[in-house]
């Protein structure tokens, strides 16, 4: 009995410790790891600092802490001989330079301010059993979800999504935030993200994106989780989604797949991952929120992907993802346009059925050769199959005046192979900051399309029914073969001077490059010829190639630090176009001086200040600078200019993050600003003829006059009594300013200069009531309201106003019991058509099995039949549009959720895991 009691005393010894920085103050939240011969085990720093390791059998171990802001701690320790505790002495951990120390910011869950990022913690949120990361999001200050799962911070959309630092499934934003069980979230981190070599070195530059970045509480990462729903409604609407990740230790693997027709697409294929370098060069407002969406039309959609990370050593890890989609799109629509110079209206209808199938692959390969080295190289490949048929009736009217009715009938089929390999390399070269960065790219894709294009005309005049064919009858087939790549590098050097301060010298080299062909024929029809401006064939092959050096002193200091510098960037826009016998040459060159600046200052430890300039050049696009008429219609055609000039874009981002934890209150607040040099502007001849009605030419040319636009947000939010009320206030202003030039006259080339002036206000109230977890309230409005003003045309009586109240809630009837509701009050006005819907949507849910893993929710959704979009544009064009959405339908599923993490009690367990979030709920 001796031998054993002395056993089971040997067996429950506990570690503890407690961790500070380098002013004494508490570190929370740090992931702290026992590590010995026989185990390992992770736990994180209490609210007070405080770890805990119960259990230890091991004499000898070592702790290990990470924790973001601080530098990495590893030591060995010996267990004291005959103690059954021991405390281990206080740890105190050193603060990443080019990082400001953290700050307090209490909002509606504790926030803390870290340079750039800004981090919120989960524990403190009141989340329903079964919700999804998105759920978590719409409780952030500075946060907004919308209806389609769009997420903005402090005022900017959110591109990218991370887990745990690393890209989960190429970075979709949506993929991750729709299906993570928000339930093993420790934290999320919204970074202003400036690249791979910002993050490495510090050295920040260029523009930033916002990144969220969501942290997997340390405790689950053995284990597994899954979901799996089906359902079935009225209009036979159906939904079969499925997910599954596993954790083990240093190895996670997730699976999605779906099948639904409800508007809720898994994967976003416009874009490709960042990679270690992205593509370089190239040449909205948001509506209410909620937990149903608005997407466009009614899609059809399949998918799956893997995503897979595996840390083969400490060292060495690799991850990637493979996703395929295919969505299949129907959308109806009608849009007013007013050309309100020459007087001429159309009223259109459109029919659109888009099939869209995509592959992509994302790979990333991280190795720390020793402590100095690092490489990381990032592959991608990816293909697209699209095909698109879309019908467009049009009503056409001159002066009040009837003029003709066309239908146009197209079908496009297109293929995009695409793959990118990009890299970097960076090399400490001593203890003190001296160091080299090097990366680089090569991006390559192609675009194939048939266009196979019919066009009819029915005229007013009786005696127009006996033209020839040919005067009422188009039909076209094109083909168009774009092909793209780019190519880039850059190194870095840093020197220090002093402890606080730097230079850093820079090189980078980008080409990009454009191979195009572009073909048309107009086919005879009977009593037609073929012949005429439809009939074209050229090609045009052209690079954009930059060169950009320089130099910048940076300032490292405890309150405010600095980056000062120059650049001078020459590029070379050149290449040939050939048309027949016919060959133009492209040969421009261009010298810009480029400021280098970015200023950072802490007012105190709640808040902070961040001013950022950044430049760039955009080429023409290759519809710009053809040097050749090309008319795809009769009625339309385009005149590309060889002597255009790059664009010069100046950006300014001016952010500022305050806070009082003590008063439960924050503020974020932000203004861009952008002026564009030698501004591409169009230049638009619009004239009418008998029998084909508006004739449109298009130019192009650089304006003299710089052109610029600004945007501004802010945010308001105050919380009281443990988070149970929250106030949220913001909105912001925008303007801009937008040039094009005129001429309605057949003889006469003199163009007109029309200036328009966008001005946009938007404001927003919200109010959450959340005393615990089985209820929440918020009720709250939008308000926008655009003003258009017109150089050359009177815009009076153009402006519109949109009013938005909603209000959306969810309260536990019984424990296992939920209903939910969203209603969302639309009040338009100015519009060709003030459609003002009233949508309706709400669901009862019962949970039910052991530990709540199954659930059967019957939803409604627009339960009135309102659904619908309005929108305007307006500048030397006024267009209204509507379209369809998701309609009036019942939905029934049933929902089974399982996960088993070891290092989880057995309560937690039953508590049931998050799940994959319903589409558009």
């Amino acid at each position: 009995m001796s031998l054993s009691l002395s056993s089971q005393a040997q067996s429950n010894k506990i570690v503890q410790g407690l961790l500070r920085d380098s002013l004494s103050r508490i570190v929370s939240g740090a992931t702290v790891q026992f590590i010995s011969a026989t185990d390992t085990l992770s736990t994180s720093s209490s609210v007070g600092g405080i770890y805990t390791f119960n259990n230890v059998k091991a004499d000898n171990f070592k702790i290990k802490i990470a924790s973001l802001g601080f530098e990495p701690f590893e030591k060995e320790y010996t267990f004291p001989a005959g103690e059954s505790r021991m405390l281990v002495p206080t740890i105190q951990l050193t603060p990443v330079a080019n990082m400001i120390e953290e700050v307090v910011v209490a909002g509606v869950v504790t926030v803390q301010v870290k340079g750039d990022t800004v981090e919120y913690a989960m524990k403190d949120l009141k989340l329903r059993e079964g919700s999804v990361a998105e759920d978590a999001l719409k409780k952030l200050q500075g946060v907004d979800v919308d209806k389609d799962g769009n997420v903005t911070a402090q005022g900017e959309q959110v591109t990218r999504v991370r887990i745990n630092g690393k890209d989960f499934f190429g970075g979709d934003v949506k993929t991750a935030t729709q299906n993570l069980p928000a339930n093993i979230i420790e934290k999320m981190q919204i970074v202003d993200d400036y690249g791979d070599m910002a993050n490495i070195t510090g050295n920040k530059s260029g523009e930033s994106t916002k990144v969220l970045n969501i942290q997997i509480d340390p405790q689950y990462n053995k284990g597994y989780m899954s979901t799996i729903r089906v359902g079935g409604g009225t209009e036979e609407r159906y939904q079969a989604t499925g997910m599954w990740m596993g954790l083990q230790d240093k190895t996670q693997v997730s699976v999605l797949g779906n099948l639904n027709n409800m508007n809720a697409p898994l994967f976003d294929f416009n874009s490709m991952g960042g990679g270690a370098r992205g593509r370089q060069g190239g040449g909205g407002g948001r509506q209410g929120g909620g937990m149903f969406g608005g997407s466009e039309g009614i899609t059809n959609v399949g998918s799956i992907g893997v995503n897979i990370r595996h840390d083969f050593s400490d060292k060495l890890k690799a991850y990637g993802s493979y996703s395929f989609g295919r969505d299949d799109n129907n959308t109806l629509s009608n849009s007013y346009t007013n050309r309100l110079a020459e007087a001429i209206e159309e009223d259109s209808d459109k029919e659109n059925n888009s099939i869209r199938a995509n592959h992509r692959f994302e790979g990333n390969l991280e190795w720390n050769i020793t402590d100095r080295d690092y490489i990381k190289i990032s592959p991608q490949l990816g293909f697209g199959n699209n095909n698109i048929d879309n019908l467009d009736q049009v009503r056409q009217l001159i002066g009040g005046d009837f003029s003709n009715y066309q239908v146009t009938n197209e079908i496009n089929e297109s293929t995009a192979p695409r793959y990118n390999f990009s890299g970097l390399y960076n090399r400490k070269l001593n203890d003190k900051g001296r160091n080299l960065f090097f990366n680089f790219n090569y991006d390559n894709a192609v675009t194939e399309t048939e266009y196979n294009r019919e066009l009819e005309r029915w005229l007013t005049d009786p005696n127009n029914l006996n033209l020839p064919a040919a005067d009422v009858f188009e039909k076209t087939y094109r083909e168009v073969s774009n092909k793209s790549w780019n190519a880039g590098a850059s190194v870095s050097y840093t020197e220090p001077l002093t402890e606080k301060s730097k230079i850093e010298l820079t090189y980078d080299w980008n080409n990009n490059d454009y191979d195009n062909h572009n073909k048309q024929d107009l086919l005879a029809s009977e009593g037609s010829s073929a012949s005429g401006i439809l009939n074209y064939n050229y090609d045009y092959d052209y690079a954009f190639t930059t060169h950009r050096v320089g130099a910048s002193y940076m300032y490292d200091g405890e309150k405010f630090k600095y980056s000062l510098g120059a650049s001078l960037q020459p590029s070379t826009l050149k290449g040939d176009a050939f048309n027949g016998s016919t060959t133009e040459l492209i040969n421009r060159k261009n010298l810009n001086f480029i400021p280098i600046a970015r200023f950072e200052y802490k007012f105190s430890r709640q808040s902070n200040i961040t001013l950022q300039y950044s430049g760039r050049s955009n080429e023409p696009s290759v519809t710009q600078i053809l040097p050749f008429e090309v008319s795809t219609s009769e009625t339309y055609t385009t005149i590309g200019n060889p002597e255009l000039d790059p664009e010069f874009r100046h950006s300014m981002n001016l952010r500022y993050r305050s806070g009082d934890f003590q008063k439960g209150t924050n503020f974020f607040a932000m203004v861009r600003a952008e002026l564009t040099n030698d501004k591409i502007v169009s230049y638009n001849k619009t004239t009418t003829q008998a029998g084909l009605g508006a004739i449109q030419e298009v130019g192009y040319q650089n304006e003299s006059e710089p052109v610029y636009s600004i945007n501004s947000f802010y945010h308001y939010g105050k919380s009281l009594k443990e988070k149970t009320y929250n106030l949220m206030y913001g909105g912001g202003i925008s303007y801009n300013k937008g040039i094009v030039y005129q001429n309605s006259e057949l003889t006469n080339f003199e163009f007109k200069k029309n200036i328009t002036d966008n001005i946009g206000i938007n404001q927003m109230l919200f109010f959450r009531y959340n005393p615990s977890e089985n209820l929440e309230i918020n009720p709250g409005v939008r308000y926008n309201y655009t003003i258009t003003n017109s150089s050359l045309i009177d815009l009076n009586n153009r402006n519109t106003s949109k009013i938005t109240p909603n209000i959306i809630g969810s309260v536990n009837i019984t424990p296992t019991t939920i209903f939910g509701l969203d209603l969302s009050k639309e009040f338009n006005k100015g519009y060709s058509s003030n459609v003002n819907p009233f949508i309706i949507n709400t669901y009862i849910e019962q949970r039910l099995l052991k530990g709540q893993r199954g659930t059967i929710r019957l939803q409604g959704f627009d339960l009135l039949n309102e659904q619908t979009n309005v929108n305007r544009t307006v500048g030397e064009i006024l267009t209204d549009s509507r379209t369809n959405r998701l309609a009036r339908y019942f939905m029934l599923t049933f929902t089974f959720k399982l996960q088993k993490f070891s290092g989880v009690n057995p309560f937690q367990q039953e508590q049931g895991p998050g799940g994959m979030r319903r589409p558009r709920m």
